[in-house]
Protein backbone atom coordinates (compact mmCIF):
# COMPACT_ATOMS: atom_id res chain seq x y z
CA UNK A 1 0.00 0.00 0.00
CA UNK A 2 1.27 3.58 -0.84
CA UNK A 3 1.49 5.73 1.71
CA UNK A 4 -1.32 8.49 1.14
CA UNK A 5 -0.83 12.04 2.37
CA UNK A 6 -4.01 13.57 2.43
CA UNK A 7 -7.13 11.62 3.60
CA UNK A 8 -10.66 11.97 3.76
CA UNK A 9 -12.53 9.44 6.59
CA UNK A 10 -16.00 8.64 7.12
CA UNK A 11 -16.92 10.06 10.20
CA UNK A 12 -20.03 9.20 12.92
CA UNK A 13 -17.99 9.58 16.40
CA UNK A 14 -18.05 6.25 17.56
CA UNK A 15 -15.04 4.71 19.21
CA UNK A 16 -14.16 2.87 15.84
CA UNK A 17 -13.88 6.08 13.19
CA UNK A 18 -12.39 8.32 16.21
CA UNK A 19 -9.19 5.98 16.89
CA UNK A 20 -9.19 5.74 13.12
CA UNK A 21 -7.94 9.51 13.15
CA UNK A 22 -4.82 8.97 15.01
CA UNK A 23 -4.17 5.29 13.51
CA UNK A 24 -3.90 6.75 10.45
CA UNK A 25 -1.36 9.43 11.31
CA UNK A 26 0.88 7.47 13.94
CA UNK A 27 0.64 4.15 12.16
CA UNK A 28 0.65 4.43 8.68
CA UNK A 29 2.14 8.36 8.60
CA UNK A 30 -0.73 10.11 7.01
CA UNK A 31 -0.54 13.88 7.46
CA UNK A 32 -4.09 15.27 7.26
CA UNK A 33 -6.72 13.75 8.21
CA UNK A 34 -10.05 15.14 7.24
CA UNK A 35 -13.42 13.74 8.46
CA UNK A 36 -16.88 14.10 6.38
CA UNK A 37 -20.02 13.08 9.05
CA UNK A 38 -23.38 12.75 6.88
CA UNK A 39 -26.58 14.16 8.50
CA UNK A 40 -29.32 11.41 7.53
CA UNK A 41 -31.78 12.90 9.79
CA UNK A 42 -30.57 10.31 12.58
CA UNK A 43 -31.39 13.51 14.67
CA UNK A 44 -28.20 13.58 16.76
CA UNK A 45 -26.41 16.67 17.73
CA UNK A 46 -23.68 17.11 14.98
CA UNK A 47 -21.73 19.72 16.33
CA UNK A 48 -20.74 17.84 19.42
CA UNK A 49 -19.21 14.79 16.73
CA UNK A 50 -17.32 17.41 14.86
CA UNK A 51 -15.52 18.83 17.48
CA UNK A 52 -14.98 15.17 18.82
CA UNK A 53 -12.86 14.57 15.22
CA UNK A 54 -11.07 17.94 15.68
CA UNK A 55 -10.49 16.77 19.38
CA UNK A 56 -8.98 13.08 18.22
CA UNK A 57 -6.58 15.11 15.60
CA UNK A 58 -8.76 15.50 12.68
CA UNK A 59 -7.25 18.72 10.42
CA UNK A 60 -11.13 19.81 8.96
CA UNK A 61 -14.04 17.76 10.71
CA UNK A 62 -17.10 18.45 7.68
CA UNK A 63 -20.83 17.68 8.47
CA UNK A 64 -23.01 17.53 5.71
CA UNK A 65 -26.88 17.58 5.05
CA UNK A 66 -27.63 14.48 3.06
CA UNK A 67 -31.42 14.09 4.22
CA UNK A 68 -33.10 15.09 1.13
CA UNK A 69 -30.86 13.01 -1.45
CA UNK A 70 -31.18 10.36 1.09
CA UNK A 71 -34.79 10.21 0.61
CA UNK A 72 -35.26 11.34 -2.78
CA UNK A 73 -32.81 9.80 -4.77
CA UNK A 74 -32.24 6.61 -2.85
CA UNK A 75 -35.82 5.67 -0.39
CA UNK A 76 -38.11 6.75 -3.13
CA UNK A 77 -36.50 4.46 -5.73
CA UNK A 78 -36.63 1.43 -2.78
CA UNK A 79 -40.30 2.24 -2.80
CA UNK A 80 -41.01 2.06 -6.37
CA UNK A 81 -38.83 -1.26 -6.14
CA UNK A 82 -40.62 -2.81 -3.16
CA UNK A 83 -36.93 -3.61 -1.99
CA UNK A 84 -37.03 -6.13 0.77
CA UNK A 85 -34.07 -8.12 1.14
CA UNK A 86 -34.93 -11.84 1.29
CA UNK A 87 -38.27 -10.38 1.24
CA UNK A 88 -38.37 -9.02 4.63
CA UNK A 89 -36.25 -6.42 5.47
CA UNK A 90 -36.22 -2.81 3.69
CA UNK A 91 -32.42 -1.70 3.14
CA UNK A 92 -32.80 1.29 5.58
CA UNK A 93 -28.80 1.02 6.56
CA UNK A 94 -27.96 -0.40 2.97
CA UNK A 95 -29.55 2.53 1.28
CA UNK A 96 -27.24 4.75 3.31
CA UNK A 97 -23.86 4.14 2.14
CA UNK A 98 -23.44 4.84 -1.87
CA UNK A 99 -25.01 8.02 -1.04
CA UNK A 100 -22.04 8.34 1.56
CA UNK A 101 -19.69 7.15 -0.18
CA UNK A 102 -20.53 9.52 -3.28
CA UNK A 103 -20.41 11.86 -1.45
CA UNK A 104 -17.06 10.97 0.36
CA UNK A 105 -15.37 11.04 -3.37
CA UNK A 106 -16.52 14.28 -3.85
CA UNK A 107 -15.07 15.75 -0.82
CA UNK A 108 -11.69 13.83 -1.60
CA UNK A 109 -11.73 15.53 -5.03
CA UNK A 110 -12.41 18.82 -3.38
CA UNK A 111 -9.58 18.99 -0.86
CA UNK A 112 -7.43 17.22 -2.95
CA UNK A 113 -6.81 13.87 -1.15
CA UNK A 114 -5.13 11.14 -2.42
CA UNK A 115 -7.31 8.79 -0.17
CA UNK A 116 -10.58 7.90 1.52
CA UNK A 117 -10.89 5.92 4.29
CA UNK A 118 -13.32 4.20 6.59
CA UNK A 119 -13.94 2.73 9.89
CA UNK A 120 -16.06 -0.67 9.11
CA UNK A 121 -14.76 -4.14 10.30
CA UNK A 122 -13.83 -6.93 8.51
CA UNK A 123 -16.85 -9.42 8.72
CA UNK A 124 -19.95 -6.70 8.13
CA UNK A 125 -21.81 -5.33 4.86
CA UNK A 126 -20.97 -2.02 5.01
CA UNK A 127 -17.06 -2.70 4.12
CA UNK A 128 -18.08 -4.00 0.75
CA UNK A 129 -20.77 -1.33 0.21
CA UNK A 130 -18.07 1.19 0.61
CA UNK A 131 -15.01 -0.36 -1.14
CA UNK A 132 -17.33 -1.00 -3.81
CA UNK A 133 -19.18 2.20 -4.30
CA UNK A 134 -15.68 4.08 -4.23
CA UNK A 135 -13.93 1.79 -6.65
CA UNK A 136 -16.95 2.55 -9.28
CA UNK A 137 -16.99 6.07 -8.47
CA UNK A 138 -13.21 6.63 -8.01
CA UNK A 139 -10.70 3.81 -8.88
CA UNK A 140 -7.64 5.98 -8.95
CA UNK A 141 -8.39 6.85 -5.15
CA UNK A 142 -7.01 5.01 -2.57
CA UNK A 143 -8.98 3.22 0.08
CA UNK A 144 -7.91 2.83 3.43
CA UNK A 145 -9.37 0.62 6.28
CA UNK A 146 -7.02 0.41 9.50
CA UNK A 147 -10.34 -1.13 11.38
CA UNK A 148 -10.25 -3.77 9.17
CA UNK A 149 -6.40 -4.45 9.53
CA UNK A 150 -5.29 -3.05 13.21
CA UNK A 151 -6.69 -6.81 14.65
CA UNK A 152 -7.34 -4.56 18.49
CA UNK A 153 -10.32 -5.65 20.37
CA UNK A 154 -12.58 -3.34 21.44
CA UNK A 155 -10.83 -2.75 25.42
CA UNK A 156 -7.85 -2.53 23.35
CA UNK A 157 -9.16 -0.06 20.22
CA UNK A 158 -10.65 2.29 23.63
CA UNK A 159 -7.34 2.12 25.21
CA UNK A 160 -5.51 3.16 22.25
CA UNK A 161 -7.65 6.14 21.91
CA UNK A 162 -7.19 7.09 25.71
CA UNK A 163 -3.01 7.15 24.50
CA UNK A 164 -4.10 10.11 22.36
CA UNK A 165 -6.34 12.01 24.84
CA UNK A 166 -9.85 10.45 23.47
CA UNK A 167 -11.96 10.25 26.62
CA UNK A 168 -13.21 6.05 27.49
CA UNK A 169 -16.82 5.63 26.93
CA UNK A 170 -18.76 5.67 29.97
CA UNK A 171 -18.97 1.77 31.97
CA UNK A 172 -22.62 1.45 31.25
CA UNK A 173 -22.42 1.47 27.57
CA UNK A 174 -25.19 -0.45 25.71
CA UNK A 175 -23.85 -3.62 25.07
CA UNK A 176 -26.39 -3.35 21.48
CA UNK A 177 -24.65 -1.96 17.99
CA UNK A 178 -26.99 0.37 16.57
CA UNK A 179 -27.18 2.19 13.09
CA UNK A 180 -30.03 5.04 12.75
CA UNK A 181 -31.06 7.39 9.92
CA UNK A 182 -34.66 8.58 9.09
CA UNK A 183 -35.77 5.23 7.20
CA UNK A 184 -34.82 3.60 10.36
CA UNK A 185 -32.74 1.13 13.08
CA UNK A 186 -30.64 -1.46 12.78
CA UNK A 187 -29.61 -2.97 16.18
CA UNK A 188 -27.08 -6.16 16.69
CA UNK A 189 -24.85 -7.87 19.43
CA UNK A 190 -24.42 -8.02 23.16
CA UNK A 191 -27.48 -10.57 23.76
CA UNK A 192 -29.02 -10.32 20.73
CA UNK A 193 -26.15 -12.45 19.51
CA UNK A 194 -28.31 -15.33 20.64
CA UNK A 195 -30.88 -16.01 18.36
CA UNK A 196 -33.07 -17.33 20.91
CA UNK A 197 -32.91 -14.47 22.96
CA UNK A 198 -35.97 -12.20 22.74
CA UNK A 199 -34.88 -8.37 22.35
CA UNK A 200 -35.66 -6.40 25.21
CA UNK A 201 -38.38 -3.50 24.91
CA UNK A 202 -35.12 -1.13 25.68
CA UNK A 203 -33.70 -1.62 22.21
CA UNK A 204 -36.82 0.03 20.18
CA UNK A 205 -37.28 3.22 20.01
CA UNK A 206 -39.20 4.21 16.71
CA UNK A 207 -42.20 2.22 17.21
CA UNK A 208 -44.21 1.56 19.97
CA UNK A 209 -45.09 -2.17 21.69
CA UNK A 210 -47.94 -3.92 20.75
CA UNK A 211 -49.21 -3.29 24.39
CA UNK A 212 -48.42 0.13 24.68
CA UNK A 213 -50.22 0.90 21.23
CA UNK A 214 -53.33 2.49 20.93
CA UNK A 215 -56.89 0.13 21.52
CA UNK A 216 -58.69 1.86 18.81
CA UNK A 217 -57.45 1.96 15.15
CA UNK A 218 -56.83 4.25 12.82
CA UNK A 219 -57.82 4.71 9.17
CA UNK A 220 -55.50 6.20 6.75
CA UNK A 221 -55.03 6.81 2.96
CA UNK A 222 -52.07 7.07 1.11
CA UNK A 223 -51.38 8.80 -2.57
CA UNK A 224 -48.45 8.14 -5.21
CA UNK A 225 -48.40 9.33 -8.48
CA UNK A 226 -45.49 7.82 -10.72
CA UNK A 227 -44.93 4.81 -8.02
CA UNK A 228 -43.89 7.95 -5.45
CA UNK A 229 -45.62 8.16 -2.54
CA UNK A 230 -47.02 12.13 -2.42
CA UNK A 231 -49.76 12.65 0.03
CA UNK A 232 -51.05 11.36 3.47
CA UNK A 233 -54.99 11.65 4.39
CA UNK A 234 -55.06 14.50 1.52
CA UNK A 235 -52.39 16.62 3.20
CA UNK A 236 -49.24 16.76 -0.01
CA UNK A 237 -45.89 16.09 1.68
CA UNK A 238 -42.82 16.37 0.21
CA UNK A 239 -40.80 13.40 0.85
CA UNK A 240 -38.71 13.75 3.71
CA UNK A 241 -42.33 15.14 5.38
CA UNK A 242 -43.39 12.11 3.83
CA UNK A 243 -41.03 9.36 5.27
CA UNK A 244 -41.53 11.47 8.89
CA UNK A 245 -44.92 11.48 8.52
CA UNK A 246 -45.05 7.60 7.82
CA UNK A 247 -43.08 6.43 10.68
CA UNK A 248 -44.89 8.54 12.77
CA UNK A 249 -47.96 6.72 12.42
CA UNK A 250 -46.40 3.59 12.03
CA UNK A 251 -44.82 3.75 14.70
CA UNK A 252 -47.36 4.78 17.18
CA UNK A 253 -49.12 1.84 16.03
CA UNK A 254 -46.48 -0.46 16.79
CA UNK A 255 -45.86 -1.01 13.13
CA UNK A 256 -42.12 -1.91 11.57
CA UNK A 257 -40.67 -4.19 13.82
CA UNK A 258 -38.21 -6.71 12.25
CA UNK A 259 -36.32 -9.50 14.19
CA UNK A 260 -34.46 -12.21 11.03
CA UNK A 261 -31.48 -13.91 10.84
CA UNK A 262 -29.93 -12.66 7.71
CA UNK A 263 -27.32 -13.71 5.46
CA UNK A 264 -24.63 -11.38 5.32
CA UNK A 265 -22.27 -10.44 1.95
CA UNK A 266 -19.26 -12.21 3.57
CA UNK A 267 -20.80 -15.43 4.00
CA UNK A 268 -22.26 -15.73 7.60
CA UNK A 269 -25.31 -15.31 8.83
CA UNK A 270 -26.25 -12.15 11.54
CA UNK A 271 -29.15 -12.09 13.95
CA UNK A 272 -30.27 -8.53 13.26
CA UNK A 273 -33.25 -6.08 14.56
CA UNK A 274 -34.61 -4.07 12.49
CA UNK A 275 -37.37 -0.67 12.88
CA UNK A 276 -38.50 0.57 9.64
CA UNK A 277 -41.65 1.54 10.34
CA UNK A 278 -42.35 4.26 7.86
CA UNK A 279 -40.38 2.76 4.96
CA UNK A 280 -42.17 -0.60 5.59
CA UNK A 281 -45.77 0.95 5.45
CA UNK A 282 -45.68 2.71 1.72
CA UNK A 283 -43.91 -0.66 0.27
CA UNK A 284 -46.91 -2.43 1.43
CA UNK A 285 -49.05 0.31 0.19
CA UNK A 286 -47.32 0.61 -2.96
CA UNK A 287 -47.34 -3.05 -3.41
CA UNK A 288 -51.02 -3.18 -3.00
CA UNK A 289 -51.54 0.11 -5.83
CA UNK A 290 -49.47 -2.23 -8.36
CA UNK A 291 -51.70 -4.56 -7.64
CA UNK A 292 -54.19 -2.93 -9.41
CA UNK A 293 -52.34 -0.31 -11.78
CA UNK A 294 -49.85 -3.46 -13.50
CA UNK A 295 -50.89 -5.72 -16.28
CA UNK A 296 -50.18 -9.27 -14.92
CA UNK A 297 -47.22 -9.99 -16.69
CA UNK A 298 -45.61 -6.79 -15.79
CA UNK A 299 -46.37 -7.42 -12.49
CA UNK A 300 -44.99 -11.12 -12.00
CA UNK A 301 -41.79 -9.95 -13.78
CA UNK A 302 -41.26 -6.90 -11.53
CA UNK A 303 -41.37 -9.17 -8.77
CA UNK A 304 -39.05 -11.44 -9.70
CA UNK A 305 -36.23 -8.26 -10.53
CA UNK A 306 -37.53 -6.59 -6.81
CA UNK A 307 -35.40 -9.25 -5.55
CA UNK A 308 -32.33 -8.98 -7.81
CA UNK A 309 -33.18 -5.13 -7.34
CA UNK A 310 -32.53 -5.65 -3.39
CA UNK A 311 -30.04 -8.01 -3.13
CA UNK A 312 -27.70 -5.78 -5.74
CA UNK A 313 -28.07 -2.58 -3.01
CA UNK A 314 -27.64 -5.43 -0.39
CA UNK A 315 -24.33 -6.32 -1.69
CA UNK A 316 -22.86 -2.84 -2.54
CA UNK A 317 -23.45 -2.99 -6.16
CA UNK A 318 -25.71 0.59 -6.29
CA UNK A 319 -23.25 1.99 -9.16
CA UNK A 320 -23.08 -1.25 -11.34
CA UNK A 321 -24.54 -1.33 -14.70
CA UNK A 322 -27.37 -4.23 -13.82
CA UNK A 323 -28.31 -1.90 -10.89
CA UNK A 324 -28.91 0.82 -13.82
CA UNK A 325 -30.77 -1.58 -15.89
CA UNK A 326 -33.17 -2.54 -13.36
CA UNK A 327 -33.71 1.17 -12.57
CA UNK A 328 -34.65 1.58 -16.55
CA UNK A 329 -37.12 -1.34 -16.09
CA UNK A 330 -38.76 -0.10 -12.49
CA UNK A 331 -39.28 3.28 -14.12
CA UNK A 332 -41.23 2.50 -16.37
CA UNK A 333 -43.12 0.37 -14.77
CA UNK A 334 -43.83 3.17 -12.40
CA UNK A 335 -45.99 5.59 -15.04
CA UNK A 336 -49.15 4.63 -14.25
CA UNK A 337 -49.05 3.62 -10.63
CA UNK A 338 -51.66 6.62 -9.60
CA UNK A 339 -53.96 6.06 -7.09
CA UNK A 340 -54.84 5.74 -3.64
CA UNK A 341 -54.61 3.05 -0.70
CA UNK A 342 -56.46 3.20 2.25
CA UNK A 343 -55.02 0.94 5.27
CA UNK A 344 -55.92 0.13 8.75
CA UNK A 345 -53.64 0.55 11.36
CA UNK A 346 -53.91 -1.13 14.71
CA UNK A 347 -51.70 -3.53 17.27
CA UNK A 348 -48.80 -4.25 14.86
CA UNK A 349 -50.67 -4.36 11.74
CA UNK A 350 -51.53 -2.23 8.43
CA UNK A 351 -54.18 -3.96 6.77
CA UNK A 352 -55.12 -3.07 3.28
CA UNK A 353 -59.23 -1.87 2.97
CA UNK A 354 -59.47 0.21 0.10
CA UNK A 355 -57.43 0.77 -3.36
CA UNK A 356 -58.58 2.97 -6.22
CA UNK A 357 -56.99 4.99 -9.39
CA UNK A 358 -58.77 7.06 -11.63
CA UNK A 359 -56.76 6.67 -14.55
CA UNK A 360 -54.51 3.50 -14.41
CA UNK A 361 -56.86 1.15 -13.21
CA UNK A 362 -56.74 -2.39 -14.70
CA UNK A 363 -59.67 -3.60 -12.81
CA UNK A 364 -62.85 -3.34 -14.85
CA UNK A 365 -66.29 -3.56 -12.70
CA UNK A 366 -68.65 -4.34 -15.33
CA UNK A 367 -65.89 -7.27 -15.69
CA UNK A 368 -65.57 -8.31 -12.51
CA UNK A 369 -69.06 -8.00 -11.53
CA UNK A 370 -71.42 -11.01 -11.02
CA UNK A 371 -74.53 -8.71 -11.02
CA UNK A 372 -76.65 -7.85 -13.67
CA UNK A 373 -74.21 -5.25 -15.15
CA UNK A 374 -71.54 -8.42 -15.78
CA UNK A 375 -70.25 -7.74 -19.60
CA UNK A 376 -67.89 -10.33 -19.41
CA UNK A 377 -68.53 -13.04 -22.59
CA UNK A 378 -69.45 -16.32 -20.76
CA UNK A 379 -69.51 -18.17 -24.06
CA UNK A 380 -65.55 -17.35 -25.16
CA UNK A 381 -64.64 -19.46 -21.80
CA UNK A 382 -65.20 -22.88 -23.71
CA UNK A 383 -63.03 -22.03 -26.28
CA UNK A 384 -60.16 -20.71 -24.55
CA UNK A 385 -60.33 -23.57 -21.83
CA UNK A 386 -59.98 -26.12 -25.02
CA UNK A 387 -57.05 -24.23 -26.30
CA UNK A 388 -55.61 -23.73 -23.12
CA UNK A 389 -55.72 -27.09 -21.58
CA UNK A 390 -55.06 -28.92 -25.30
CA UNK A 391 -51.26 -29.46 -24.56
CA UNK A 392 -51.85 -31.47 -21.35
CA UNK A 393 -54.48 -33.64 -22.87
CA UNK A 394 -52.22 -34.31 -25.53
CA UNK A 395 -49.37 -34.91 -23.14
CA UNK A 396 -52.20 -37.42 -21.07
CA UNK A 397 -53.02 -39.26 -24.82
CA UNK A 398 -49.65 -39.99 -25.39
CA UNK A 399 -48.77 -41.61 -21.54
CA UNK A 400 -52.17 -43.78 -22.21
CA UNK A 401 -51.02 -44.61 -25.71
CA UNK A 402 -47.73 -46.02 -24.30
CA UNK A 403 -49.28 -48.14 -21.46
Amino acid sequence: MGRAKKVVLAYSGGVDTSVCIPYLKQEWGVEDVITFAADLGQGDELEPIRQKALDAGASQSLVGDLIKPFIEDFAFPAIRANALYEGRYPLSTALARPLIAKRLVEVAREVGADAVAHGCTGKGNDQVRFDVAIASLAPDLKVLTPAREWGMSREETIAYGERFGMPSPVSKKSPYSIDLNLLGRSIEAGPLEDPMVAPPEEVFAMTCSITDAPDASEEIEIRFESGNPVAINGQNLDPVAMIREANRLAGTHGIGRLDMIENRVVGIKSREIYETPGLLLLIQAHQELESLTLAADVLRSKRQLEMQWADLVYQGLWFGPLKEALDGFMDRTQEHVNGLVRLRLHKGNATVIGRSSSHSSLYVPEMASYGSEDQFDHRAAEGFIYIWGLPIRLWAASKRASR
